[in-house]
């Protein structure tokens, strides 16, 4: 008997289609180039969506951001991120330049999507990251790139340069109290009468903290809208343009790959500017604002108005670290507290320095038997002594303003004791009592079991 079998048609399996997206990107905010970026987000798209052999996976774009770096671009950040997750399999872009001016960026990344198996294609140099040559052409062009990044940067340094020897303004931003109308700072009158108040609080010799407190209770903001700080307002102070000059490359960039700003030390020439905007405060109150400055700077605390300081501030050193000692207290539960001067790197979170700490009262003691006192004189002291050393293994050495030295151990034997009062000294006078009354019950019990156990 025959034996039929029906044959199904097999209907050719369809190939799936890759995912694929694109990368742009443009390097300054002109409205140029920010065509040209629409341009190829549009273009991109299209040619995408019309090969029936693709899926569309968007298109990735940065706007105004520089390719020596990966850190500021968001878009590229993210394309790489959906590569990991296996949203895409092919990246198109038009340029090795355009996906990375960076050698080392740029072949670390296309390594990496070749690993998770993501092709990387660029149009201009018709390079495909997957193929055999694809990596030796890539390092050969990107280190073109890079050199060709470094050359326009080189180019637009020497132009800023250039213009700063002839007064040409560049890069200025928005700071309190002035806006660029496009050519120079133009005042802002409500911001001007606050920097002014700044520098009248200085030169009256109003704490820095105090104006601090008086801007806060006017409601007065900085640009970004918080409050100000000592710190912003030490900035407002120094700033030459307040008084309608300008110093010009106070500030450059190192390199063209970190774009790192580094504060000009003598690197590179600086051009001051005088009378280049309107002035808020007047040049003479400025000078004598920045000659204050340097004046207290010099003098440490004791020429800081508002901070409290006391007759061994900034005069104590650490043998140790090289550091000055600052005043501290230290509170007991039933005894007086002890103040004490300790080195700032001890006294600082995670910092470790080997010096003694020095129990005032034990200082001044030590101070007067090297001055040659029978008790410490502050007048005396500040008038004959520059500063004291502090060394081990808890000794001072002085030195004296007409070149004497003299070193002195601060004692601390018997020096709490005579300090308490006489209810503190009961107390403890009871507790040792109290220890000893234990001590011989325990040694009496241990007596008893010895015997019971003959």
């Amino acid at each position: 008997m025959k034996k039929i079998s029906k044959i199904e048609p097999i209907l050719p399996a369809l190939p799936e289609r890759k995912k694929v997206a694109a990368y742009a990107r443009v390097s300054q905010d002109s409205e140029r180039l920010m065509h040209s970026l629409s341009a190829q987000v549009s273009f991109y798209s299209a040619y995408i969506q019309k090969n029936p052999e693709w899926e569309y996976a968007g298109v990735y774009a940065d706007g105004a951001v520089s390719g020596t770096g990966t850190e500021q671009r968001d878009e590229f950040n993210r394309l790489i991120a959906d590569c990991e997750a296996g949203k895409i399999n092919i990246v198109l872009t038009k340029s090795i330049s355009r996906f990375a001016r960076n050698t080392v960026d740029l072949l670390d990344t296309v390594r990496h999507l070749k690993e998770i198996g993501v092709e990387v294609r660029f149009e201009k140099e018709h390079i495909h990251s997957l193929s055999e040559d694809g990596e030796l052409m890539l390092t050969l062009l990107a280190s073109f790139a890079q050199e060709e990044s470094r050359s326009i940067s080189e180019n637009v340094k020497w132009a800023i340069r250039k213009g700063f020897e002839k007064g040409k303004q560049n890069g200025n931003r928005r700071i309190y109290g002035y806006e660029w109308d496009g050519e120079k700072y133009v005042i802002v009158p409500e911001e001007a009468e606050n920097v002014r108040l700044m520098f009248e609080n200085y030169v009256n010799g109003i704490p820095l903290e105090d104006t601090v407190r008086q801007l806060k209770e006017m409601g007065v903001r900085t640009l970004r809208g918080y409050e100000f700080t000592s710190v912003q307002i030490t900035y407002i102070l120094q700033n030459e343009r307040y008084c309608g000059d300008k110093l010009l490359q106070k500030r450059f960039v190192e390199d063209h790959i970190s774009h790192k700003e580094k504060m000009n030390e003598g690197e590179l020439p600086m051009y001051y500017i005088e009378d280049c905007h309107e002035a808020i405060v007047d040049r003479s109150t400025f000078r004598w604002v920045q000659e204050e400055i340097r004046r207290r700077r010099a003098e440490g605390h004791t020429a800081q108005p508002g901070i409290k300081t006391y007759c061994f501030t900034n005069k104590i050193f650490c043998g140790e670290c090289g550091r000055t000692y600052v005043r501290a207290m230290h509170h007991y539960k039933v005894m007086p507290p002890c103040v004490y001067w300790t080195c700032k790197t001890k006294k600082a979170k995670g910092e470790s320095c080997k010096s003694k700490n020095l129990p005032e009262e034990a200082l001044k003691k030590a101070i007067a038997k090297a001055m040659g006192l029978p008790e410490f004189d502050e007048a005396a002291f500040m008038e004959q002594v520059e500063k004291i050393v502090s060394v081990e293994p808890r000794d001072i050495i002085l030195h004296f303003r007409d070149g004497r030295t003299v070193r002195e151990p601060v004692i601390m034997k018997g020096y709490k004791k005579e300090h308490y009062p006489p209810e503190v000294l009961a107390y403890r006078a009871e507790q040792r009592r109290l220890k000893q009354l234990r001590e011989e019950a325990e040694a009496y019990g241990k007596d008893n079991s010895d015997t019971g156990n003959d």
